[in-house]
């Protein structure tokens, strides 16, 4: 679901930016094809299939879906996969826990969970403002972005 969730966001991100919608939703759908599989290698071993494949871009962004691996952001695609990865998954988290789900839920709501170190531990809170930081938008705007997305797919998502 994660993977799904980043695809359709990625996609709704390359709408908005003007930029080509599959390339941003195959990002989005496969950053983490390799992360189950290989966690100590990830993202080297889809990096390089793609690579492979002469899919640069892709690998490109994949590479560096986050900062903290020190790969350049040159472009779109790769900004907006670290802004739609790790706060994607962090709203997706937050919906779970709400008895509505994703019906109702407000930046607000989200930027509160944000603060709680305990809730979803594994979210860099950093990287998730870094993202924001990296297409030029405020976190708040970033987070009322993507609920609406992830509110138009809520059956498929199950939330």
């Amino acid at each position: 679901r994660h993977a799904r969730s980043v695809e359709i966001v990625m996609r709704a991100l390359a709408r908005h930016f003007g930029e080509d919608e599959e390339l941003f939703g195959v990002c989005g759908l496969i950053h983490d094809a390799d992360y189950e599989m290989y966690p100590e290698q990830h993202p080297d071993i889809t990096v390089q299939k793609l690579e492979e494949l002469g899919e640069t871009a892709l690998a490109h962004a994949i590479k560096g879906h986050y900062t903290k691996w020190e790969v350049p952001r040159e472009s779109m695609m790769d900004k907006c996969i670290v802004a739609a990865d790790e706060l994607t998954g962090f709203i997706y988290a937050a919906a779970l826990v709400r008895p509505t789900k994703i019906e109702g839920m407000t930046a607000k709501s989200v930027l509160k969970k944000l603060k709680t170190k305990t809730f979803a531990a594994s979210v860099d809170r950093d990287e998730v403002r870094k993202g924001a930081d990296l297409i030029g938008w405020e976190l708040r705007e970033l987070i009322n972005f993507i609920i609406p997305i992830l509110q138009a797919h809520k059956e498929e998502l199950e939330l």
